[in-house]
């Protein structure tokens, strides 16, 4: 949660499960659909659009699952910032 945190990026704190929501309202996106293609497709990390878990809009979440080695979560928050500092996400 620290990367997150120092790219400034608002996220829930998990407790005990593998995953984490992320607040990308901020980000300008049109859709949490378009988030997690642009995510994909810049920075090679899968998201899944937070509309798919809630009844009610919430086109502003997403949900990363980060069960990976700490090498593997560590390079992707490295090209997340590079994209964050272009302002891309």
């Amino acid at each position: 949660m620290k990367g997150l945190d120092e790219l400034g990026i608002i996220h829930t704190n998990p407790k005990g499960e593998y995953y984490v929501l992320l607040d990308i309202s901020e980000f300008g996106f049109e859709s949490d659909l378009e988030f997690c293609e642009v995510l994909a497709e810049k920075v090679g990390v899968g998201a899944v659009p937070g509309s798919s878990f809630f009844k009610e809009n919430a086109n502003h979440l997403v949900r990363l699952h980060f069960a990976k080695k700490e090498d593997t979560l560590n390079e992707a928050l490295n090209r997340s910032s590079d994209l964050r500092k272009k302002n891309t996400i």
